[in-house]
């Protein structure tokens, strides 16, 4: 990230966060493609950042007929839904059980079948295999104080990512396809390097820069 960027980010904070906590002090609708899902004050705001909605149109036009699809930590779960919509058999994890209630309801509003998980990454995963998996990760290096900061810190030594990339070996096979969004706030160089420590590889697929920031789309894959 730019310094002129991290100045912006450090003087508009607090009233970023005065404004953000007076609008989700109630739940509020996401829509895309005709489908709403009901976002919990607790839960992580696809409204808020670009890489829900930069998902969603890279997975619009594929083709999920009959397949087997994970969205590994799904917070609002709209990415699920639309998976649903064009034909999958979803699975939506979180850590975050408020947003697996309110998945429930937006999945019935939508009469759209999606099995929801209560699950730490893949701890209460019980498959072995998915066709698909997508996962849009915290990032921020800081220590999460409740559920709903998990969806943005993966704690001050990466251990989400040290976690994540363990478990996701498990699932990584020629028959499975994995995509991770990250934006260039990130600690790319890090998140790479536990990666590569797990024998993964992270391969850019997309990248979209909107409102001066880039987010990237990679495909993540086991070394041969």
């Amino acid at each position: 990230m730019t310094s002129v960027r991290k100045f912006v980010k450090r003087i508009s904070h607090p009233f970023l966060n005065k404004w953000i906590q007076y609008y989700y002090r109630k739940p509020r609708v996401y829509r895309y493609d005709n489908i709403e899902a009901t976002v919990h004050p607790e839960v992580f705001p696809p409204q808020l950042t670009l890489s829900t909605k930069i998902l969603l149109n890279f997975i619009q036009p594929m083709d999920f007929q009959g397949k087997s699809f994970l969205e590994l930590g799904c917070g609002s779960g709209i990415i699920s839904l639309l998976a649903s919509k064009k034909n999958a058999v979803v699975t939506a994890s979180d850590i975050n059980q408020i947003a697996l209630d309110y998945l429930v309801k937006s999945s019935e509003k939508n009469k759209l079948k999606v099995r929801c998980i209560h699950s730490n990454l893949f701890e209460s995963i019980s498959e072995k295999h998915f066709d698909y998996i997508i996962i849009n990760p915290p990032f921020y290096p800081n220590k999460a104080t409740n559920i709903k900061e998990k969806a943005w810190y993966c704690g001050e030594n990466f251990e989400y990512f040290e976690a994540l990339f363990e478990q996701l070996r498990a699932f990584l096979s020629e028959k499975n396809t994995t995509y991770m969004i990250l934006s260039e706030d990130c600690d790319f160089q890090k998140i790479v390097s536990i990666a590569q420590k797990n024998n993964i590889n992270m391969t850019s697929v997309v990248e979209t820069k909107k409102m001066g920031e880039l987010n990237t789309i990679y495909s993540i894959q086991n070394k041969l």
